[in-house]
């Protein structure tokens, strides 16, 4: 049986692995792949036409497809087995299509549709939806399968295959056409937490995610270094140094005026000594989290919250050595489930969310690790580090930040094509692995520029968590 580690407090200088250049999110013949995947599977569920929906807060899936985000108001993409797929937009993403490598090259259609269009804009210059659909073939004859964003377990809906989320104005006209049946709800082929496509990161995916976390741990880190007793919460967040890539969240601070909201913004709170604080950071494809107190010492909390490190903090930062332990190729995320579970029992830790889930470029995906899943963990997940613990005695602690699942043919690749990347990932597992002193298996490549840094009291941030 091997040796459970018991943590310890060191008091280390912060390790700088550097910061890497913004990369494409992914090139040509990635998006290229993935409509020829995507067929495949349509082929698979024998489907004639899918229609992807995206709009500003789900946008990732059409992205994922095409590069191109709809920034202002909803868009969709149908693909069908046979001609390019087309794209409609409304009157502000027409200029915007050109940021689609598809586009660019001519590989995909696009059609102005106004009704898309914010209110009171101009609706003169489009065709009817319903004109669309016919022309695209659309008919008594087709089948089509609808992406939005989530898809329905039977355990919540008896219909789970016609239940559709993507807004009715479309969907309506669609049943219209080819009848109530015949339009079902598909997302599970790019979300599915074992077998969606958006579940298998690309090495160019990859390198970007690495960008996205390095920059969002950058500001986390930024913030733990400057907080000071007597400043707000707008104050801080300035050290985030917010450059322009799109934000997954809204930037999460919550002290101790408003920490029970769960994702308080700043509200222009000031920070005190002895306060509880939280502080989350995400750019598309990425989150980094921290949680603690603003203390120099255990002798800053409040009496209640005394023991914080020894009964809590530190309990569960030998947990998630375990849980890391475990995020190994072929593991079942039932496994993973039932471990915190034990090693974290919910009357004193208070999980309620699932302890870690697959993340892109939106924060959340899916997750295969729940209790009772036999779903495997394999090569090309991209996991959000998310266990989170509550207690009203002793608040929060975190470990939140992004991990790549990658077998040695993912690792090959990216250090052949993004070397200074695979370099960064393999110099934070050193650090995790011999300073913290966390196992981590061969196939875990760590993102984040605070990989698995867990300070308990910001005031004294050099002061953090490891293993012996």
């Amino acid at each position: 049986m091997k040796f459970i580690k018991k943590h310890k407090l060191i008091n280390i200088d912060w390790p700088n692995f550097g910061i890497c250049k913004r990369l494409p999110i992914s090139n040509f013949k990635d998006y290229m792949k993935r409509i020829s995947k995507i067929k495949i599977n349509m082929e698979k569920k024998k489907l004639t036409h899918l229609i992807v929906y995206g709009d500003r807060e789900h946008f990732a899936n059409i992205t994922y497809l095409t590069g191109y985000d709809p920034r202002f108001e909803e868009s969709i993409l149908i693909i069908k087995k046979e001609d390019k797929p087309l794209v409609l937009v409304g009157n502000e993403g027409k200029n915007y299509l050109n940021i689609s490598p598809l586009v660019k090259e001519g590989e995909i259609r696009y059609e102005l549709f106004q009704s898309f269009s914010l209110l009171s804009q101009d609706r003169k210059d489009s065709r009817s939806l319903k004109d669309i659909f016919i022309d695209e073939r659309i008919n008594k004859r087709s089948i089509v399968g609808c992406i939005g964003w989530k898809y329905f377990l039977k355990e919540e809906n008896l219909d789970a295959a016609h239940s559709i989320e993507i807004p009715s104005y479309i969907v309506d006209i669609v049943r219209e056409l080819v009848g109530y049946d015949n339009v079902i709800n598909v997302s599970d082929i790019l979300m599915h937490p074992e077998y969606g496509l958006r579940t298998y990161c690309s090495s160019s995916e990859i390198a970007f995610f690495e960008y996205s976390n390095t920059l969002a741990s950058e500001g986390i880190k930024r913030m733990i270094k400057n907080i000071k007793v007597g400043m707000t919460d707008y104050e801080l967040a300035e050290y985030t140094k917010y450059n322009g890539v799109p934000l997954s969240f809204h930037t999460i601070i919550g002290t101790k005026k408003n920490f029970n909201l769960g994702f308080p913004s700043p509200c222009g709170f000031i920070i005190n000594r002895k306060d509880p604080i939280s502080m989350a950071l995400g750019y598309w494809g990425s989150n980094i989290c921290r949680v603690g107190w603003v203390a120099s010492s255990e002798l800053d909390l409040p009496e209640h919250a005394k023991g914080y490190v020894k009964d809590f903090a530190g309990i569960y930062f030998e947990a998630m050595n375990e849980w890391y332990m475990n995020m190994r190729i072929g593991k079942s995320g039932g496994e993973l489930a039932k471990l915190i579970l034990k090693k974290l029992p919910y009357k004193k830790f208070g999980i309620d969310l699932n302890p870690g889930h697959l993340i892109h470029l939106d924060e959340w995906v899916s997750s295969p690790i729940f209790l009772g899943s036999d779903f495997k963990i394999h090569s090309g997940m991209y996991f959000q580090v998310d266990v989170i613990p509550f207690s009203n005695k002793y608040f929060s602690t975190r470990m939140e930040e992004g991990i790549i699942i990658a077998d040695k043919n993912l690792q090959y690749k990216i250090k052949k094509e993004y070397p200074e990347c695979f370099n960064r990932c393999q110099e934070r597992r050193n650090f995790v692995i011999n300073t913290i002193g966390i196992d981590l298996p061969e196939e875990i490549l760590p993102l984040s520029n605070m990989a698995a840094i867990v300070p308990v009291f910001f005031l004294e941030p050099n002061i953090i968590l490891s293993l012996k």
